[in-house]
């Protein structure tokens, strides 16, 4: 294949590579310059035309931002308090149902108390109970005849009957 433009220039040859970009490196220094201050100008009109400035809106946006965060951080502290608030509610609740429960656990226990003392006395009385029927058998047993106790109570009855017509 062949080069169009060839790299290498023989010391002979009409063509140099200083006189392919033109003879003078100044103009086209000169032309660069040029460009890039039309550039930065054209930036700073078009800036001024449009009354905006990239530098400005990052301000306001900085602002902004800061401005929200610290909403959103006042926001967490009135949460935070209401929660503190919520809780400490919630432990003083706690706290009076605990008291509750170890008054009912005390009436329990002094009720328990009371329902075994009575439960003793209870069987205390049944035995005595017990102890006399058996005694009231045993003297039935005992007893030799039933005429004898109607002749007592004959006597008991007579002299009820005297005490009541001497004092009448």
């Amino acid at each position: 294949m062949r080069e169009l433009a060839p790299r290498y220039y023989p010391s002979g040859s009409p063509v140099t590579p200083s006189s392919r970009f033109g003879g003078q490196p100044f103009v086209i220094g000169a032309t660069a310059l040029l460009a890039i201050v039309i550039g930065i100008g054209a930036i700073a009109a078009w800036r001024a035309y449009t009354g905006t400035s990239p530098e400005l809106d990052r301000v306001v946006a900085t602002r902004q931002l800061q401005a929200r965060a610290t909403q959103a951080s006042e926001q967490l502290v009135e949460k935070t308090k209401g929660i503190e608030a919520t809780q400490q509610e919630s432990i003083d609740q706690l706290q009076v149902v605990q008291d509750q429960l170890q008054t009912v656990r005390r009436l329990l226990a002094a009720q328990q108390a009371d329902t075994k003392r009575l439960s003793e006395q209870v069987t205390t009385l049944t035995e005595s109970i017990d102890g006399l029927r058996q005694s009231f058998a045993s003297a039935r047993t005992d007893d030799p005849a039933p005429s004898v106790r109607k002749s007592s109570r004959k006597k008991v009855y007579r002299s009820a009957q005297r005490k009541r017509s001497s004092k009448g």
